[in-house]
């Protein structure tokens, strides 16, 4: 029986939902889910680690206080129904990994809408708080700032000094100063509870919180394999987290377990699901005999993959003579890049590479796949996860990424190469002995939830109503326990 074959019948369903219902619910009426553009336009996102999405908003944008309902979700305005339930989903446009994954909770409200389990009434809307802000801030651009020679500065910040025992516990100083428009929004709209899956959401929403008086739990939802000091810990009504070890981090913080689920990242729908390979592979031309190898290698912005890329520069020579391989490139939107790729391997007459521009369905491209060599960012490496698709980490890697790449080593889910020296003897060696590729699928089990966007949705249903001491203070930071995990 082969891998795939194998792969296929062991894969679960990403739609498989729990049946318990937080509240009692009218499976006919439909859920209002509404979502903020610019900050759910879709094609802003990275095509090579965004599934199809079922509810997307128009490509027309908007102004932040013009909401535009999803297709298929109800017209109602919102001020139809003031006893509403109102979910608020809210990312920061920093790359696309936290927008993803506050679509895919999105998504998992909307299925559960399909099986009855919310209330008839429910909206759900997606905000980008950057939209909020006094100052327009392009949040990519801001990232981009530390890609390059101040990757170590980024490394100390996020790892070292905020990730060890001075913490930040929340307040209402940024809030007040620079998004007194979401303080306005929270006011207004009054949400019974805040998804956050960035940490400037996440305060944000604290701050709000604490200066309108209006209540409601806060969600945290970090989209990586550890979490940053910055989060607001001690306002933080629940952390859904991806692993028990990042629990671990979380307890000498000063937040008890019943502030703590252990839940997955969440990736949208497909990327659990099965596929039929042959059909995948020859939807995109590529052969049915060689292992395939994907090479993520773009995405909405080139500047992270600037080393990246160098590596594979001088990686694609030697490509050849792996004849038991084909090799994938995919860079995403980035159509200069991929131009100049296919006429190298044009003049190169390689035969055993191939270029893909922007990929509609990369959950199934992925799951049809054999072995993948990305960056470790976190929604990233999550999606090979849940679509069972082992990894080769390349490249030396900062902050967030260091933190995930030391967690899928750990646990034999993942290979990490820093050089394009390594990368080439660990193909040789995966090239030459299939059975190391099977062992990345056994190791990355431990990590796999593909239904991580349903218990969070469910978990943040839960919280509704659940009411905690509330401090207002300008900021907090204290001092937490020794850490669980030594940096």
């Amino acid at each position: 029986m082969s891998e795939a074959v194998e792969r296929e019948q062991d894969a679960e369903a990403s739609s498989a939902i729990q049946a318990d219902a937080p509240f009692p619910c009218d499976a006919d009426s439909p859920t209002t889910l509404i979502m903020k553009v610019p900050s759910c336009n879709t094609d802003s996102l990275d095509g090579n680690t965004v599934a199809e999405t079922a509810q997307t908003a128009p490509s027309d944008a908007a102004a932040p206080d013009e909401p535009l309902h999803a297709e298929g979700s109800s017209a109602a305005a919102p001020s139809d129904d003031a006893d509403a339930p109102l979910v608020v989903i809210m990312h920061a446009s920093v790359g696309s990994g936290h927008k993803s994954a506050a679509l895919a909770i999105a998504q998992a409200f909307e299925q559960l809408r399909q099986t009855g389990t919310v209330p008839k009434n429910l909206q759900v809307e997606v905000l980008d708080v950057l939209d909020y802000g006094r100052v327009s801030i392009d949040g990519n651009k801001t990232a981009s700032l530390f890609t390059g020679a101040t990757r170590p500065i980024y490394d100390v910040t996020w790892r070292y000094t905020l990730t060890g025992r001075l913490l930040w516990g929340g307040g209402t100083a940024w809030s007040r100063i620079m998004f007194p428009m979401f303080n306005d929004y929270a006011r207004t709209r009054k949400p019974s509870v805040i998804v956050a899956t960035h940490i400037t959401a996440a305060n944000v929403a604290v701050g709000a919180r604490m200066l309108t008086g209006v209540e409601y739990p806060i969600v945290c939802v970090p989209t990586d394999y550890e979490v940053e000091g910055f989060w607001p810990h001690k306002e933080c009504d629940l952390f859904c987290v991806a692993t028990e070890a990042m629990a671990e981090t979380l307890r000498p913080r000063k937040v008890d377990d019943e502030r703590i689920a252990i839940t997955g990242i969440p990736v949208r729908p497909g990327f659990g699901a099965q596929v039929d390979r042959e059909e995948v592979l020859d939807t995109y031309g590529l052969p049915h005999d060689k292992t395939i190898v994907l090479v993520m290698a773009g995405a909405s912005l080139p500047q992270p993959y600037v080393r990246f890329r160098a590596a594979m520069e001088m990686t694609i020579p030697f490509l050849r003579g792996f004849d038991k391989m084909h090799f994938v490139f995919l860079p995403g939107r980035d159509s200069t890049y991929e131009t100049n790729l296919r006429k190298l391997f044009d003049a190169m007459k390689l035969d055993n590479a191939s270029v893909l521009g922007f990929v509609d369905n990369m959950a199934a491209l992925m799951q049809a796949a054999d072995l993948a060599i990305l960056k470790s960012g976190g929604l990233t490496v999550t999606e090979c996860l849940c679509a069972r698709l082992p990894m080769i980490l390349l490249g030396k890697s900062y902050g967030q990424e260091k933190s995930n790449t030391v967690m899928l080593t750990s646990l034999g889910a993942a290979l990490h190469v820093t050089t394009a020296r390594e990368l080439i003897g660990t193909l040789r060696h995966i090239h030459d002995l299939p059975e190391v590729r099977r062992a990345l699928l056994v190791g990355g089990e431990a990590l796999r939830r593909p239904d991580a966007a349903h218990e969070i949705a469910q978990a943040a249903l839960g919280r509704i109503g659940v009411k905690r001491p509330r401090k207002k203070h300008f900021v907090e930071f204290y001092l937490g326990g020794k850490p669980a995990h030594t940096r």
